[in-house]
């Protein structure tokens, strides 16, 4: 009876990933028949090669092309302009509204780009065009896949909006097709570039910390005033709709991960992650207008608070947090403890083995550490950084090192692997929530790479 029982529960929660993993064989259970599943992709023979330390001609001015221009499109745009036209040109924007890209076209005194709107497919025939050597994508999570893999596909060098993709074979469609066509992807995780991150990157890459041991990184970010207000088609709440998991893993995660050289001497090993129920969106939506859309819709599947444990190769173990519809101020935690030092974010603290390590260290000492290992790049363009903003400057940080690699054929600090190796939480976390919190691993899209160290090019200074 007992392996009746256990065999209906596995049944029955494998029953539940048709979401998931619509091409799952039910016939297996249990951990064998998901990691089978999982690893199934990484099965299939490489077409290209590695794209590590991916390297393009210089390209004195990079034509670009920019797909969404809802709120985060149109102020990363604005940012792109200020590298115009020395470093970089808009050739081409697209929005299916057309108010979008005549608001963007207001922007342009001369030389206007091409504007596409109006039907779903306008998008492809930017990626056709034969004038573009990067494509930047500000879409809806959903199509960032599709439209990474068309636009490669196309020849084009992609920057990808987070997550880079939803699901495990779409990660994996990335890495072959960068592969494939030797051409970059990268997903634009701006938090990597923000000045108390790349504070304690430096540290960790000095020794402060000593042996890195553990880490925090969330998502704790009340949207209840931004969910049926600021998305296009409230997208992002329909997500909560048919979605358990960690939906926004990348912003704390990715500067964990370059903490901890994820990708480049140790890598994600495996996931447990388990959601609180759910009453917050229900609570939500039963306040709107009985005109709107979501008006008094019911059983939303995401919990209210998403958490999953990560445990890396090399021992190491991450807390990753998703809440965004409890009154919590906003926090990604920020956590790194090592065998010599602590640190924790929101507010920004510091706690050092040998100076009272019982207690934070004091004002007076704790900026002491971060003028001296504050980032050479965040030191020699500060003024710049503080003129254009952007999330505290880490956006227009991120959009001049991106255009600066392309200008001075210099590898991008984050590729593909980075991108899927964050972003595949999204799908295993997901995974681990439907089968009862049960471990899932990893895979390993470097294919082995990940065991040889190599540099962060945006720890070099100004770019190398």
């Amino acid at each position: 009876m007992k392996n009746n029982r256990r065999d209906f529960l596995q049944k029955g929660m494998l029953g539940g990933l048709g979401l998931v993993l619509p091409n799952y064989n039910f016939a297996k259970n249990g951990q064998e028949g998901i990691q089978e599943y999982l690893f199934s992709f990484e099965s299939k023979t490489s077409v290209g090669q590695s794209v590590i330390g991916l390297q393009t001609e210089p390209i004195a001015q990079v034509r670009i092309g920019i797909i969404g221009l809802g709120n985060r499109g149109l102020s990363m745009m604005k940012l792109v302009q200020v590298m115009t036209p020395d470093n970089a040109r808009i050739v081409a924007i697209c929005d299916i509204r057309k108010e979008r890209c005549d608001l963007a076209l207001n922007s342009f005194t001369d030389n206007k780009p091409t504007s596409y709107s109006g039907s779903e497919n306008e998008w492809k025939k930017l990626a056709d065009r034969d004038d573009l050597d990067l494509i930047l994508i500000f879409t809806p999570w959903e199509f960032h896949a599709s439209m990474s893999l068309y636009a490669m596909k196309k020849g084009k060098h992609v920057g990808v909006e987070v997550p880079a993709a939803l699901s495990v074979e779409d990660c994996w469609n990335l890495v072959n097709t960068a592969e494939e066509t030797q051409r970059n992807c990268m997903m634009l995780e701006n938090v990597c570039y923000g000045d108390e991150e790349l504070w304690v990157l430096n540290m960790a890459q000095q020794g402060v910390f000593g042996e890195l041991t553990y880490g925090e990184a969330a998502y704790i970010h009340d949207l209840r005033d931004y969910f049926y207000k600021a998305y296009y088609n409230n997208w992002r709440s329909k997500h909560h709709l048919k979605r358990d998991g960690n939906l926004y893993p990348t912003h704390g995660l990715g500067p964990i991960a370059q903490y901890m050289d994820i990708q480049r001497g140790d890598k994600f090993d495996t996931l447990v992650s388990m959601s609180s129920h759910q009453k917050g969106m229900d609570a939500l939506a039963a306040g709107l207008p009985q005109t709107h859309e979501m008006s008094n819709t019911r059983n939303y599947k995401h919990g209210d608070m998403n958490n999953t444990l990560i445990k890396t190769a090399m021992g190491r173990t991450i807390l990753l947090q998703h809440d965004v519809i409890t009154p919590r101020p906003y926090n990604r935690k920020n956590v790194l403890a090592g065998t010599k030092a602590y640190h924790e974010g929101y507010p920004s603290r510091l706690s050092v083995l040998g100076k009272d390590s019982h207690h934070f260290l004091p004002e007076k000492k704790y900026n002491e550490y971060r003028s001296m290992y504050r980032s050479d790049l965040w030191k020699d363009m500060e003024e710049i950084i503080k003129k254009h903003g952007g999330h505290g400057g880490m956006d227009f940080l991120m959009v001049y090192r991106l255009i600066t690699c392309f200008n001075k054929g210099l590898p991008l600090d984050m590729d593909v692997y980075d991108g899927v190796a964050w972003s595949v939480v999204f799908a295993l976390s997901e995974i681990s929530v439907q089968l009862g919190s049960a471990p899932v691993v990893f895979p390993d899209f470097t294919r082995g790479a990940w065991m040889k160290k190599r540099a962060l090019g945006v720890m070099q200074k100004k770019g190398g």
